[in-house]
């Protein structure tokens, strides 16, 4: 049970104690920039150790966890965090700025649960571990899990992405591993609700207590040293460029998977027949995507291409005019406004021309004017990099591309995105060049769109929310969708000539789920062998 104290305790091995702690911190009202009430802990070295400590006792209890069980854990976890979603909605609300609703009550509270359950469906069919059996050699191999992994959540989905609860969390412990999450400073109190249901649902389900540890802040050495530690396994992270190459640099140099969202601008390709066809329209969802919660979303459009002329300067017009009519909400933190005026200076000391807002807004807590800037694809193509300075909030950038080599010559310097989108004529009179451009686009990005805006995530099997470097870490997995989230945080074991009763239950003769596919004989069979 946890106790409002002056310093909130950390959660580890199934215990709310308090943290050795080398200084704290509070967090504050986004909205107001009042500091909240409670103080929580920057934890030493000793609550990394005894995270990692406990993390490891519990991985081999994970591992013979039965997937019912694992199944049982998150459906209550799911269940508990509804019981209480006034609670953690008010208190994500104190500690964000978001809307209580629709954002975070109906929308991202219920992605949330809907997320753990959909990660207990994928373990209770067993075909995330793809199975595979060579009858003739008697070898046999299935996906199992790597053992404890790291969870670091974000500031801008303080219940999706949480290290205690997001898809992360979800994808590590069904595919039978322990966390060890870190809270993120943004939204302490929330991932401390969440926290305290899970260690609920850890005890109804019976799975080890120390399934999950939780710890507020840490200093970066001990991050890294974290991070480095043979006891750790895994890491899935979702933050900053910065923060995630030194990461991954400590993974690296230990031989561990690091799966990295770090920065994206998410480009949108206008063809000139679209502009032409329905310009008004578009512009109004490109608008409404920028400014969706302030612009501090993971698939904001960061960046448009447009072909100068005529119904190109009427789209920016009609942006600018949207931008200015919509009062800006407030952005996550002092930092993300302090970080969003350096992007957008750096933008203009790279040639981009204002054409409304680049300006802190007065008033309560922390807001920007919401910002649109414009540059020439020569402006472009001269500084590429600089131009591609992520301004995480509510601007973005417009680049004016002369002719459809340009366009080529554009989309080549992209660097890589979670989503790339592309609109086109629905009379078909941008297909040429739409077949031009696409596959440049798409090397690009992890999600191609067609005439739709990125900033919708369905939670699905179909969905890849990863892609190519700086967007994320590797280009081959993704942190949204079940079953292939789980595969990040397990390893491929391969049992050859093991005796029937040995082997788990996927890799048996006997189908332990009639429904389950299976690559028997190289084909894709259900059923027993």
């Amino acid at each position: 049970m946890i106790t409002e104290t002056s310093l909130q305790p950390v959660l580890i091995a199934g215990q709310w104690r308090a943290a050795e702690a080398g200084g704290s911190f509070r967090a504050e009202n986004p909205a107001t920039g009042e500091k909240l009430p409670n103080e929580y802990p920057i934890s030493r070295w000793a609550d990394c150790n005894a995270a990692l400590a406990a993390a490891a006792d519990a991985a081999p209890l994970m591992r013979a966890a039965a997937p019912a069980q694992i199944a049982d854990f998150l459906t209550r976890y799911a269940a508990r965090i509804e019981a209480q979603s006034a609670a953690i909605v008010e208190m994500a609300h104190l500690e964000t700025g978001l809307p209580r609703a629709p954002r975070l009550a109906e929308v991202e509270l219920p992605r949330t649960t809907g997320q753990l359950r959909q990660a207990a469906a994928a373990i209770l069919d067993g075909a995330w571990a793809l199975p595979t059996i060579d009858t003739k050699l008697n070898l046999r191999s299935c996906l199992e899990p790597i053992g404890p992994v790291w969870v670091i959540g974000p500031n801008n989905f303080p219940f999706a992405y949480n290290g205690v609860a997001g898809g992360d969390f979800a994808a590590a412990i069904a595919a039978g591993n322990p966390v060890i999450a870190k809270a993120h400073p943004c939204h302490p109190g929330t991932t401390r609700l969440l926290a305290a249901e899970a260690a609920h649902a850890l005890a109804e389900s019976g799975l080890p207590a120390a399934a999950l540890q939780m710890i507020y802040h840490i200093e970066n050495e001990d991050g890294l040293r974290l991070m480095s530690d043979p006891r750790l396994a895994a890491l899935g992270f979702t933050g900053s460029r910065a923060a995630g190459l030194k990461l991954k640099a400590a993974a690296d140099a230990t031989g561990k998977p690091a799966y990295l969202e770090m920065s994206s601008l998410n480009p949108v390709v206008i063809l000139p027949g679209a502009l032409a066809e329905r310009g008004g329209e578009v512009a109004g969802e490109f608008a409404a995507s920028c400014l969706m919660a302030c612009g501090q979303m993971c698939t904001k459009p960061g960046i448009a291409m447009l072909f100068n002329g005529a119904d190109a300067e009427a789209f920016i017009a009609a942006v600018k005019e949207k931008f200015d009519a919509a009062p800006p909400a407030p952005l996550l933190s002092a930092g993300v406004a302090k970080s969003l005026a350096q992007s957008v200076a750096a933008l203009q000391s790279a040639g981009a021309r204002v054409i409304t807002g680049g300006t802190a807004k007065e008033g309560p807590g922390y807001r920007f004017a919401s910002t649109l800037l414009t540059v020439t694809g020569t402006q472009f193509l001269a500084q590429p990099q600089r131009l591609q300075t992520e301004a995480f909030g509510n601007a973005t950038l417009c680049v004016l591309v002369a002719d459809a080599a340009q366009a080529e010559g554009v989309i080549r310097q992209f660097e890589g995105n979670l989503t790339g989108s592309l609109y086109s004529n629905r009379g078909g009179s941008d297909d040429a060049l739409y077949t031009r451009l696409a596959p440049l686009l798409r090397t690009r990005s992890g999600r191609l769109l067609n005439d739709k805006m990125p900033t919708g995530v369905a939670v699905n099997a179909a969905m890849n929310h990863g892609g190519p470097f700086p967007a994320t870490g590797h280009p081959g997995f993704t942190a949204v969708g079940f079953p292939a989230a789980l595969r990040r945080f397990a390893m491929l074991a391969s049992y050859d000539n093991v005796r029937p009763n040995r082997l788990p239950p996927l890799l048996r003769d006997q189908s332990p789920n009639p429904t389950l596919w299976r690559l028997i004989d190289g084909a894709m069979r259900q059923g027993n062998v």
